[in-house]
């Protein structure tokens, strides 16, 4: 479960985030360096002592990597003359820890219990021994642990522990993985050369030169050399110790650990021996040895090799086979090149299949490449039916609305049986076991959950079975899942990272309209929950149960809350399942216990309102026998209940079902089961009930025929082997779960069922002619079982050891057996009787093999072959004499490998000819001809583990392999090449597979048994016909297959508006009327036409139709805002203001190209929201443009720097988005454009900044020009694809450039009425170029444009010519920014890295005309931001310029000194409090990204900045003036997680961390003397703690059950209000609820003063004017929105700073208002009318003024003494933070990210 997410490979250096070195440790000269040859960045660690000087992973030796991956890659290499040293500590599976190194300091190998030393032996010539060369270069170094720990230690490898990397050497990174890679072939190369290796990632690849080869740059070691099948045994063998030296700095593989050996180089001489049968018979108890005869065959040249003893091994060459050896008693073949007969089909060269993911390379023995075909139909198979039930649990089966069909999981597939007719349905696509279903009431939506952290859930059309959302649950795996009536809710329980139990609940009612699940609330609880049910009668009330308690849950407000119900004397049950009652009795819940308790709650009431138990009957013969109380004496465990309108059906572990009457009077009926019933489900109508057992039985009740029905059965633990029967239809499997099970392939139902309790079944096989099989035991033990009286007839046990294998022969007259200590028995099967004929010891191979498919008969049932005797050899003898005719070393047959190969399973062809087919441990099947041992073929299985099972079909067309999880079927009998296609489905190792008798269906078993249908017709067959068969559509149940790769024809390009239509044919279908391009997309085979494109294509619904997102970053996305802006604002009148916006906080790193710098003239700006921000540079000025409703998406600034051009995104379905012009010098509107539907991508000026052109986003699609004189829109043109940025060229002002698919260049051509027209010329992108998408784009020096792509590639275009003539790789992420000029070019990623190029010799490269390569280009600078780069700005020089990042931060960036300055930042999530220092002269902020952020007031400069990861900084205090010296204050923050941390500002340190509260905190506040911290949660709880001490001495939980919105505390005599008291504070709940209290902590005082309770406001519109205070003058009438359901306004409270014993509150009650009440008169004395809801509130400290945010996007102004209100905009969402400082002269207002400050000047 673990290995999930190391998959393929891991970045270790980036995972464990080395460049911040929290997770890791540096020691002594270890620096970040740029390395000229990689063009990246680069660790340098040197020093003269290497134990000094390293980088070490984790931070310290306590902690673990957890590295599960087979290979470590470590790219470093050797600072030359110096010494290096490489520590590995590594894990084996019994926790011991050993230490594995690697240094050129080490002089032989060394080797104890726990350590390894391994010599690194350089180049010679070096200066010193050992040391490395002056010109050492960079090196992969691959390891393989698995093989290090199995050949040195015999121990195996579990994960890597630690990493230690010391002096002296330059190190790139270290990466994991489970695959095998070659470094020296990238991904583009194999696929284009369809070469038959795994190539290396982009991201691990080393940069090549064009032109020059990867050996000749750098130097690949992998150790161990040989394989990772290289046997233990063999090295004990060879008399020698292993091999144990690197050599380094040679473009080699090392030779494996037995070379040193003669005896065991000599073994992998291919030796083929034929006997005659009547020259060499064994007999049955002494076989005799055959002679061997010696080969010779050329070898290729192996360099010399140190061995640790000293022995040198020189390369042998070797000759073919002479006459003098084919003249003796064997035959021999030379194993240079493979031997083909003509004649054969199988003899055809393997070739390889293009453009198909499913389709592996595959290479000849010759190592040939060939170009390969396709296969089809695609998909050739297509899931029928499974046999299974269960996986990860066996309680998920649930009925259809309808009651006509069951929904179970069969492990990863979800099944729908129709009880009836018992078809399936299945649903595929997870690729882990199912671990939850639920089904919502109308039967329309299916959620099913998969195992394995973290769980992925699946939403799915229950009707069609489409898949509707995939997504990842922030929780493991998920053990309930629940949904609401409706279907519009989902809950899911589960355990987060931290054990504890969370509560889910999604939103799906957008599902199937374009909608996503999304999280609407989430809850953690130290309770136990198992069982989680949302109420049919109310989707906002749910029910869990558990260990020890039963829990009500309400979702409310976009809050999920719980409440114990009081249990009383059951409060330590184990409660197992709950139901809620029928529909009449609407408030019972029934819950039932594993004591046998079944509790009836009134959950209105929370109480337990009947308790029931079910105790085991006393026969009267038990002399113990006494009759039971109701609380005495064990009880039966009930796993389950289900209630329909008149009974309740229980489920025990006794294996009942029993039905009772909803009184439990007596029971109704009663069925029994074979084991445990672990859930029920009673059907809709409530006339049946469904059962399940943990035996793997489904089945239901049928109550009123009182018959119970068995609708599935299955095997309990994985499927070893299976056998099929070929007359009858039957199949026989055998499992883990020591059961033989024989099914109907017909009905897939269960025949027989033979179990065996003391030995297990490991090989099954039937009976060719008879009606019996036969099973072999992990005793040695084979039976005989009768399939007519279903009974064992005979039993042998002439095996000392388990059996390994069974084989019937075709024609029944033989079977044999084969077993783990190597004996062959052979049997005569012809008799009633089958009796033992002979018994060949020491035949069979002993050593453990992954299949049981190790002995194959031929299908003429004349050859019986056999792995052994030893797993290197293939044996092949005669079935009725068992003499030896063959005998094939394997291990040999690869010679141009260097491992010892070995054979896994074996498989005989159609007969003729008689060809045996071996599965090899490489991954190979090599095919042989079984008479003559003749290599006739050899494929390349391409599975990444061994094939442990392959069949092929009696026709010979088909070839079925598995391996792992997955299913390939290959076209074996295709002639001129061979591809195949994947299935997957299986949740575990496929462990067998089988042809059908009849060849259209095969079956593949592991965790299940899987029936799959060939779509292809056996008649009339021929492989020419099958390249023309059509395709069958794709459905539901071929859900596991992968798509094939077709090409769709593109959109049709229409013109959108204006004059202009940019239209064009495709080639070949211009009589059909489709307006298309050709090329994919676009045809860019001939020029445009001189006159422009045709205008034929009509624009009607030229807009209705989307583009679909594309996967890059460049694109801007809107944040979502549940908010609309508020209509009919109270705005001041000019001049008379009482706020003036002084100080926007923040910059839009959501935005893209939302930065703008004229370095001529100084004019900078930048977008926060809705604003445009200018900035003066020297002073810190700000100037604020406003007048967008919406977020600000992109700028651009004419080259004049006089007009500045803003969009924002539209604001919904009936605004277009907002495009401004903004005239710089007077700092206002000039005009409002309106044409984009969505979101503007880009803007671009032209060079003579006469044109504007903007282009929409992937939702709009067009592309418009503008004049800027007149501001009238010329041309707009629909975009068949997306684009991702464009740009004007600088020496044409008619000519511009996008980049997407291709670079797309449009000439403007201008007609005699001033309409413009489009002229388009496409370029695809080339293969040398990567063949991906291009993401931005910059012209340089003419006539060169740059491009750089979603890979990391920057290219090179000639725009005259139209070509791509460069390219190089500049990141490993996408890069979305490019900069041009002179020179210099600056890239910037997504990848965080911002990078300086000269590319100078870039021109000269073009003026040549050939010779490109990018080592011309080289990386002259390089910084890592905090973000990806999204906005960037340089001077002409780029020698300094501004950066903006999605982290909301702008840099300064100056190339000269290589340093970056913070200019603007702020937060990058939603910012949730503010607190002043009592002076004024510093404030803090906290945000959901876990910063706290402390900030000078006058300039707004970020201070310090405290960072906690993975939590939310939910609430802020400052210390009050009255606890000491301003170096002694303090900032108290409270988290999600619970904690609260207390902040020195003075050292910038955390002082305090303690854990007050079980829930997030959701307000903080000082006591008036600053030495008590009061806190509140959002579960109600309020905690009191002392600041020195950390200690929490009081909790009270008067507001339990609502979150605590505010607290307050103020120094106040408290004696005018009846109570004792130095303090008065307050807080106020989300349930409308204040309460007042008077404390003094000293002496550990606290009284309640006042409480206030206010009616919630309704959730439907309220019509303000209802009230009766609503007709005050001051303000009109107002009506209030709809709120969201369950979503109340907060309750905000606070004391009035001009009267503190008045209390001002809003958000409660039934009307929007500010409620003044005073403690004294203990009433409401004024209300104020609001025309929204308040969502945050300040008082001022001076004068009469009360500031309210609303989630209208304003802010009000409310002057209480006269009445008077002003309204103010500029927030883009919901104002969720007002905050007056404490001098009264600045408000901090707040929309998630952006923090407005405004200075106050009125009243």
């Amino acid at each position: 479960m673990a290995r999930v997410w190391q998959q393929p490979f891991l970045n270790v250096f980036r995972h464990f985030k080395v460049d911040e070195w929290k997770r890791s440790t540096k020691e002594g000269d270890v620096a970040a360096v740029t390395d000229k040859t990689l063009k990246c960045t680069v660790y340098r660690v040197r020093g003269s002592v290497s134990a000094s000087n390293y980088i070490q992973l984790p931070k310290t030796s306590t902690q673990s990597l957890g590295l599960t991956g087979r290979y470590l890659y470590v790219l470093f290499r050797p600072l030359p003359t110096k010494h290096f040293v490489i520590h590995l500590d590594v894990s084996t599976e019994d926790s011991q820890v050993i230490r594995v190194s690697f240094s050129n300091l080490f002089k032989e190998f060394k080797s104890t219990a726990t350590w390894l030393q391994f010599p690194f032996i350089c180049e010679a010539g070096t200066p010193r021994e050992g040391v490395a060369s002056p010109g050492a270069r960079w090196t992969c170094l691959q390891l393989d642990l698995h093989d290090i720990l199995l050949v040195y230690l015999h121990r195996c490898y579990s994960h890597l522990k630690g990493v230690r990397l010391c002096a002296s050497m330059l190190v790139r990174n270290l990466y994991t993985s489970d695959l095998c890679f070659n470094p020296a072939v990238t991904v583009a190369e194999a696929r284009r050369a369809k070469l038959p290796v795994t190539p290396i990632p982009r991201e691990m690849a080393f940069p090549v030169p064009k032109g020059e080869s990867w050996h000749d740059r750098y130097v690949h070691i992998r150790f161990p050399s040989g394989s990772s099948h290289v046997p233990s045994k063999l090295v004990q063998k060879s008399g020698f110790p292993p091999e144990a030296v690197l050599v380094g700095h040679v473009p080699r593989l090392l030779p494996s650990p037995v070379a040193c050996s003669k005896p065991a180089r000599d073994s992998r001489a291919l030796m083929v021996q034929k006997h005659d049968p009547e020259a060499s018979r064994w007999a049955p108890s002494m076989p005799r040895p055959l002679p061997e005869v010696s080969m010779s065959c050329e070898r290729s040249e192996v360099s010399r090799v140190a061995g640790p003893g000293g022995c040198t091994q020189e390369p042998s060459a070797w000759a073919e086979a002479t006459d003098e050896h084919a003249a003796g008693d064997g035959l021999h073949v030379s194993a240079g090149q493979p031997t083909v007969e003509p004649a054969a089909p199988e003899d055809a060269a393997p070739h390889e299949s293009p453009g198909r993911k499913q389709s592996l390379p595959e290479a000849a023995l010759g190592k040939k490449r060939f170009q390969q075909r396709s296969f089809l139909p695609d998909p050739i198979l297509r899931l029928k039916g499974v046999i299974g039930f269960g996986g990860h649990s066996t309680k998920w089966a649930l009925w259809t609305p309808d009651g006509a069909a069951v929904v179970y999981p069969c492990h990863a597939v979800v099944v729908v049986l129709h009880v009836e007719t018992r078809e399936q349905r299945l649903f595929l696509g997870h690729t882990d076991k199912v671990s939850a279903l639920a089904l919502d009431g109308s039967g329309s939506l299916l959620a099913s959950a998969q195992a394995r952290p973290h769980s992925m859930l699946r939403l799915w059309d229950f009707q069609t079975g489409s898949c509707l959302a995939l997504f990842r649950s922030p929780v493991h795996t998920i053990c309930s899942l629940s949904f609401s009536n409706s279907g519009e809710l989902l809950c899911g329980v589960g355990k987060d990272r931290h054990g504890r139990t969370t509560v889910l609940v999604w939103g799906v009612a957008q599902l199937g309209r374009g909608g996503e699940a999304i999280i609407l609330a989430q809850a953690h609880s130290d309770a136990d929950v198992q069982v989680f049910r949302v109420a049919f009668f109310d989707e906002a009330r749910m029910a869990s149960c558990g260990r020890g308690n039963v829990r009500l849950w309400r979702l409310r407000g976009g809050v999920l809350r719980s409440c114990a119900v009081d249990l009383g004397e059951h409060h330590a049950l184990e409660f197992t399942d709950l139901a809620f009652g029928p529909a009449q009795d609407g408030h019972t819940l029934y819950v039932c216990s594993r004591s046998g308790h079944i509790l009836e709650i009134d959950h209105q009431r929370m109480a337990v309102r009947h308790a029931r138990r079910l105790l085991p009957l006393q026969t009267p013969r038990d002399p113990l026998a006494q009759k039971q109380t109701f609380s005495s004496g064990p009880g039966i465990a009930i796993s389950s209940l289900g209630v329909s309108r008149s009974a309740c059906a229980v489920g025990s572990e006794d294996g009942y079902l029993r039905l009772w009457p909803l009184d439990f009077s007596s029971v109704l009926l009663e069925a029994e089961h074979e084991g445990p019933v672990t859930s029920v489900c009673v059907s809709p109508g409530g006339l049946r009930v469904l059962s399940t057992t943990s035996s793997g039985h489904l089945g239901f009740l049928d109550v009123p025929s009182q018959e119970y029905h068995m609708l599935v059965r299955s095997h309990t633990a994985p499927v070893l082997a299976l056998a099929i029967e070929r007359s009858r239809g039957q199949l026989a499997t055998v499992s883990q779960d020591r059961t033989v099970r024989v099914w109907d392939l017909a009905t897939l139902q269960q025949l027989y069922d033979f179990m065996s309790p003391a030995e297990a079944p490991r090989a099954v096989a039937f009976h060719p002619t008879q009606p019996t099989f036969f099973c072999g035991f992990s005793s040695g033990a084979v039976r005989s079982f009768s399939l007519e009286s279903a009974e064992a007839l005979v039993e042998h046990r002439c095996h000392r050891g388990a059996i390994t294998s069974l084989a019937a022969s075709p024609d029944g007259r033989f079977l044999f057996s084969a077993c783990s200590r190597g004996a062959l028995a052979q049997y005569h099967s012809g008799a009633p009787r089958c009796r033992v004929l002979r018994v060949a010891a020491n035949v069979v191979c002993q050593e453990a093999c992954p299949s049981s498919s190790i002995m194959v008969v031929s299908r003429d049932s004349r050859l019986l072959a056999f792995v052994g005797p030893s797993k290197y050899t293939v044996s092949v003898v005669d079935t009725a004499s068992l003499d030896e005719l063959l005998k094939v070393d394997v291990s040999a047959l690869d010679l141009a490998g260097s491992c010892l190969d070995s054979a896994v399973a074996l498989c005989f062809g159609p007969s003729p000819p008689s060809h045996l087919l071996v599965s090899m441990s490489s991954n190979m099947i090599t095919v042989l001809d079984a008479r003559s041992g003749r290599v006739v073929r050899q494929l390349s299985c391409g599975h990444p583990a061994a094939c442990a099972s392959l069949s092929l079909s009696a026709d010979g067309r088909f070839l079925l392999t598995a391996a792992e999880r997955a299913v390939r079927l290959w076209d074996y009998a295709t002639q001129a090449g061979l591809s195949c296609q994947v299935y997957i489905g299986h949740s575990e190792p496929v462990q067998a597979v089988a042809f059908t008798p009849d060849q259209q269906q095969l079956l593949s078993v592991g965790d299940a048994i899987f029936l799959w249908d060939i779509l292809v017709p056996r008649e009339g067959w021929s492989p020419g016909s099958v390249q023309g068969a059509p395709r069958p559509p794709l459905t539901c149940e071929a859900g596991a297959l992968f798509p094939s790769d077709e090409s769709h024809g593109p959109e049709d390009l229409h013109q959108a508006s204006g004059p202009s239509v940019l239209v064009q044919k495709e080639a070949g279908r211009a009589d059909d009327g489709a307006c298309g391009v050709t090329g994919g997309p676009w045809d860019l085979g001939r020029r445009p036409h001189p006159c422009g494109w045709p205008r034929a294509c009509s624009t009607v619904g030229a807009r209705a139709r989307t583009l679909a997102r594309p996967d890059s970053y460049r694109h801007f996305t809107a944040r979502y805002k549940a908010s609309s802006l508020a209509q009919g604002l109270s705005l001041p009148p000019a001049g008379d203001e009482w706020l003036r916006l002084k100080a926007v906080v923040g910059y839009n790193g959501n935005g893209r190209t939302n930065l703008v710098w004229s370095p001529d003239t100084g004019f900078f700006a930048y977008t926060c929201g809705c604003l445009v921000v200018v900035e003066d540079l020297h002073s810190g000025a700000q100037q604020h443009w406003l007048g967008h409703p919406e977020e600000i998406s992109t700028l651009a600034l004419s080259h004049d720097a006089q007009v500045l051009v803003s969009a924002s995104s539209g604001s919904g379905t009936a605004s277009r988005c907002q495009i401004r012009l903004w005239d710089v010098p007077r700092g206002s509107c000039r005009q409002l454009l309106s044409h984009h539907d969505s979101a503007v991508q880009a803007l671009a000026f032209s060079p003579d900044d006469r044109l504007l052109v903007t282009l929409g986003d992937c939702g709009d699609g067009t592309l418009a020009l503008w004049s800027t004189a007149t501001c009238e829109l010329l041309s707009s043109t629909r975009l068949p694809e997306p684009v991702h940025s464009m740009a004007f060229s600088p020496w044409h002002a008619s000519e511009l450039a996008c980049v997407g698919r291709g670079v797309l260049t449009l000439q403007l051509l201008w007609g005699q009425a001033g309409d413009v027209s489009l002229q388009a010329n496409r370029e695809p992108v080339p293969e040398e170029a990567g063949g991906c998408e291009l993401s931005s784009l910059c012209y340089g020096a003419p006539p060169l444009l740059y491009c750089g792509s979603s890979e990391g590639q920057v290219s090179v275009w000639d725009t005259r010519a139209g070509r791509c003539f460069l390219a190089w790789e500049a990141d490993d992420g996408e890069i979305g920014v490019l900069l041009c000029s002179g020179t210099w070019l600056v890239s910037g990623s997504n990848t965080r890295r911002l990078r300086l190029w000269a590319v100078g010799a870039v021109s000269e490269l073009w003026r040549r005309g050939s010779g490109a390569r990018s080592s011309s280009v080289f990386l002259e600078r390089e910084l890592t931001l905090d973000g990806a780069v999204v906005s960037a700005v340089f001077h002409d020089s780029m020698d300094m310029g501004v950066v903006g990042t999605t982290a909301g931060t702008l840099w300064y960036v100056s190339w000269a000194e290589g340093t970056s300055t913070r200019l603007i930042s702020g937060h990058r999530s939603k910012v949730n409090d503010v607190a002043f220092s009592p002076n004024e002269s510093h404030c803090a902020t906290c945000s959901d990204d876990g910063s706290v952020r402390v900030w000078c007031v006058a300039s707004t400069e970020l201070l310090i900045q405290f960072q906690v990861l993975s939590q939310s900084c939910l609430c802020l205090a400052w210390s009050p003036p009255s606890c000491g010296r301003p170096e002694e204050e303090h900032v108290a923050a409270g988290y999600s997680d619970g904690t609260l941390r207390v902040f020195s500002i003075a050292r910038s340190a955390v002082e305090l961390k303690m854990c007050p509260h079980a829930a997030a905190l959701r307000a903080l506040a000082f006591s008036a003397d600053g030495q008590t911290i009061i806190s509140g949660d959002k579960d109600g709880l309020v905690a009191v703690s002392r600041l020195r001490t950390g200690m929490t001495f009081r909790v009270l939980s008067d507001h339990r059950g609502a979150p605590i919105c505010t607290l307050q505390s103020t120094r106040k005599e408290c004696g005018d209000f009846g109570a004792e008291g130095t303090d008065l504070w307050l807080a106020a709940s989300g349930d409308q609820r204040v309460s007042v209290w008077a404390s003094d902590w000293l002496r550990d005082h606290c009284e309640l003063v006042d409480w206030l309770s206010f009616p919630a406001p309704g959730l439907t519109e309220v019509r303000v004017p209802a009230a009766p205070w609503a007709q005050c003058p001051r303000l009109p009438p107002c009506t209030v929105p709809p709120q969201v359901p369950g979503c109340l306004p907060p309750s905000l409270a606070a004391f009035c700073p001009w009267d503190p014993a008045v209390l001002v509150c809003a958000g409660l009650g039934v009307y929007p208002e500010v409620v003044f009440y005073s403690l004294r008169q203990k009433q409401v004395v004024e209300k104020i009318p609001l025309p929204f809801f308040a969502v945050s509130m300040s008082l001022c400290p001076g004068a009469h003024l009360v500031a309210i945010g609303f989630s209208e996007r304003m802010v009000r102004l409310l002057d209480c003494a006269s009445g008077a209100v002003q309204d103010f905009a500029g927030h883009d969402d919901s104002v969720q933070l007002c905050r007056f400082a404490p001098s009264a002269q600045l408000l901090f207002t707040a929309a998630h990210s952006e923090i407005l400050v405004w200075e106050v000047t009125g009243r």
